[in-house]
């Protein structure tokens, strides 16, 4: 099938970049618009503003309310949904084919917003109760926390719900303003993936878009300086000891980058990995993990476990040694090669659905500005050397580790 698939690409006079993947066999076309805007993009004073804003945009404006917009995508039999996380903010949805056009217009309707005073208030209490919501579940609280403490003040540990002072005294029109400074054109990608009419769909959207005036959006990179040590946070209600782990990890613009990931694979995967084995399967925690996040500019190890008070720290001394002996020895060549596999299969598999792709390769493109196909991405993880591996854990990472444990103790 990967002969079969092709990459389309076109910038509209007004900036706004569309990029899509045709798929000739599948029933459906998703539709994407990707915001470079997140997290990291705000000042402390507007703390949340990028997910406060994600909801006030189905508030809809003076064309559609936002019932007229619930009812719509529903009439159309969309699945659909928007997030924000550090990097960006996207809202998309799924059709069958011959309906990608009335998503298209309806997409680009949220994004044009009223940002209406009453909308705003009334959706400030929603992000509230979000927050508290949040706070009632330990590991969401733990990394929240944590994320903060590591990045030591650098803009990726900032809170993508913000806090209850932020978002609190927050303003409609800072909101407005944050908008009008974060939403150009050229800092917006309009992202196709499945079957759709190529033609059909970039008139419609350089129609529905004429009037989108573009100016220059810039984010800032500084040099992260990471926290180490070892903090606990005192919960007498909770019954668990959860514990978070941080390490600098390799950003998403070097090749070392499908490394790290393979590495965090074979020490930490949900299953098969050395603190599966280590931890979860000998029963002394129901959960053991450690990831890799790749990000512009930086990146990170992050990892999690939870276990029994009186057993907590016997649990993270052997976490610990785990990763040590991994830095000490290295990986063989056998678990290298079982978690490339399981990485390319995972690809594969999500590869299967157009708005599996649609998330895949458009951030991928609007972060590294190349297209990967499917086949080359799984060849990118298939053909990473170990010895890629050893040169990442030859600078010993762990030993730069950060440790957050929230719980009775």
């Amino acid at each position: 099938m990967s002969s079969e698939l092709r990459f389309d690409h076109v910038v509209l006079d007004n900036g706004l970049m569309i990029i899509g993947e045709f798929n000739p066999r599948a029933v459906s076309a998703a539709v994407g618009y990707m915001v470079h805007a997140g997290a990291r993009d705000e000042s402390p004073e507007l703390a949340g503003v990028s997910h406060f804003l994600e909801h006030m945009l189905f508030k809809g404006n003076e064309r559609l309310s936002a019932d007229d917009i619930n009812r719509t995508f529903d009439e159309l039999g969309a699945d659909y949904n928007a997030f924000t996380s550090e990097e960006r903010t996207v809202y998309y949805g799924a059709v069958p084919a011959d309906r990608a056009e009335k998503l298209l217009d309806l997409l680009t309707e949220l994004m044009e917003p009223s940002l209406r005073q009453e909308d705003f208030d009334m959706e400030k209490k929603v992000i509230l109760e979000e927050i508290a919501m949040y706070q009632d579940r330990p590991a969401q609280r733990l990394f929240e926390l944590g994320n903060g403490r590591f990045w030591n003040g650098h803009p990726l540990g900032n809170s993508v719900l913000g806090s209850p002072e932020t978002v609190g005294n927050m303003q409609r029109d800072a909101m407005r303003a944050y908008f009008e400074e974060r939403y150009a054109p050229s800092n917006v990608h309009l992202v196709l993936a499945g079957n759709y009419d190529w033609d059909a769909m970039v008139a419609r959207a350089r129609e529905r878009t004429a009037g989108w005036r573009d100016y220059q959006v810039n984010r800032g990179k500084p040099a992260p300086e990471p926290m180490t040590g070892y903090e606990r946070v005192a919960d007498a209600a909770l019954n668990r000891q959860h514990t978070a782990f941080f390490a600098p990890g390799v950003p998403v613009e070097t090749p070392d980058m499908f490394a790290a990931g393979i590495v965090a694979n074979v020490v930490g995967d949900g299953s098969g990995s050395r603190l599966y084995w280590e931890l979860v399967d000998k029963g002394l925690t129901d959960n053991a993990w450690l990831s890799h996040e790749a990000q512009e500019g930086a990146g990170a190890f992050v990892g999690y476990l939870s276990a029994a008070p009186d057993r907590a720290d016997e649990v993270l001394e052997r976490y610990r040694e785990v990763l040590q002996q991994v830095q000490d020895e290295g990986v063989t060549p056998e678990e290298w090669r079982r978690s490339q596999r399981k990485i390319a299969t995972s690809l594969t598999f999500r590869a299967e659905t157009p708005l599996g792709r649609l998330m895949s390769f458009g951030t991928i493109y609007q972060t590294l500005g190349k297209y990967l196909s499917v086949n080359e991405t799984v060849e990118l993880v298939m053909s990473t050397p170990l010895e890629a591996g050893a040169r990442i854990l030859a600078g010993r990472p762990f030993d730069q580790g950060f440790v957050l444990s929230l719980g009775p103790n």
